[in-house]
């Protein structure tokens, strides 16, 4: 099936490693043209360097930037415009917050967290919105923990929900001008932060054993079938999707 990617631009935030990048490899591959973004120059270029490889020179641009500075969401915005010459989706990723309970989290790890990872989000949904047309696309990277809390990530747990919840607002808000917004809810995909996460009991391979055997589909899912489904849901394939939360999980969610 051709999704229409040819020759899309898209905005691509935390995507020089895990799930964004994922993404941004498939948009790539299929002919979309990426502005990617991270925290460091050096993992900016070489996330730029392998989508040109894969896309062709060109494909991929580049921007330092932290979600939580108040001003990068409008220098994205402005960056993706004024070097491919148009916007048609942002993908909004962060990296998760601090892992533990809520009992004990610090108030500093919720402050952080929630200006990268609701404000930041908020704030590039709406750079965006305001410049995207018809058939324009905002996708929201968040978690299991919004249908389900995932023991041990209190602040995940507090957050995602509250940030889905304005996704499905905005997605009323913006239907009238033919923005779809959409968001991904993945679960145990194999990547750096997931083993990290299943590092913290001192025990990696039990907990990996202990948590794949909770999932219907018996494995952990790889990046790659993560970035499939986002490259999907930010098509033109796609375009009578909006205000959806997919769950990319193998089964793991129990929730309708």
């Amino acid at each position: 099936m051709d999704l229409g990617l040819k020759d899309k631009v898209y905005v691509a935030t935390g995507a020089t490693r895990g799930l964004g990048f994922a993404a941004a490899r498939e948009l790539a591959a299929d002919g979309a043209r990426v502005l990617v973004s991270g925290r460091g120059k050096e993992s900016v270029a070489a996330a730029v360097a392998e989508l040109d490889a894969i896309g062709g020179a060109g494909t991929a641009h580049g921007l330092a930037a932290d979600n939580a500075d108040p001003a990068t969401a409008e220098r994205l915005i402005a960056e993706a415009t004024r070097h491919f010459g148009r916007l048609d989706g942002v993908l909004i990723s962060v990296g998760g917050p601090q892992a533990g309970p809520v009992a004990t989290a610090p108030e500093e790890a919720w402050r952080d967290a929630f200006e990268s990872v609701f404000l930041g989000a908020l704030r590039l949904a709406r750079a965006a919105a305001a410049a995207l047309g018809e058939g324009g696309v905002i996708g929201f990277v968040l978690s299991g923990s919004v249908r389900q809390p995932i023991p041990g990530l209190g602040i995940s747990n507090g957050l995602r929900p509250g940030l889905a919840m304005a996704a499905k607002s905005l997605a009323d808000e913006l239907g009238p001008r033919g923005i779809r917004v959409v968001g991904l809810l993945p679960a145990r995909i194999d990547t750096d932060r997931v083993r990290e996460l299943d590092s913290l009991g001192g025990d990696p391979d039990a907990a990996r054993a202990q948590a794949a055997a909770t999932i219907p589909l018996g494995r952990y899912g790889t990046p790659e079938e993560f970035g499939k489904v986002a490259a999907f849901l930010l098509s033109p394939a796609a375009s009578y999707l909006t205000g959806v939360m997919i769950p990319v999980d193998g089964g793991a969610l129990r929730p309708l």
